[in-house]
């Protein structure tokens, strides 16, 4: 069954985790060149796992944007293939 990639919408940056903190933080380096603090919402904590090294869609913060954001989603395998090919995820 074929399924749409979501594509980063405005406001919303493709990112790479490095390492995972504990307690629902992650450190993620972003497309924009930050590294940002970000959070695993709660509707997602037990739900999605995410691993080091997945590509997921994070949120900066109205405050402090550079430094901190809310992860929004998580690409699989295939859909992180086809966002490099495309152009969204500039690492």
């Amino acid at each position: 069954m074929y399924r749409r990639v979501r594509t980063p919408k405005k406001g919303e940056i493709p990112g790479v985790v490095e390492q995972i903190m504990g307690h629902g933080k992650l450190k993620v380096r972003c497309a924009d060149g930050n590294i940002r603090m970000t959070r695993i919402p709660g509707k997602m904590k037990k739900r999605i796992w995410i691993r080091e090294g997945d590509v997921i869609l994070v949120k900066p913060w109205d405050f402090q944007s550079d430094e901190k954001a809310d992860v929004i989603w998580r690409y699989t395998k295939t859909e992180s293939n086809w966002l490099e090919r495309k152009g969204y995820l500039k690492m």
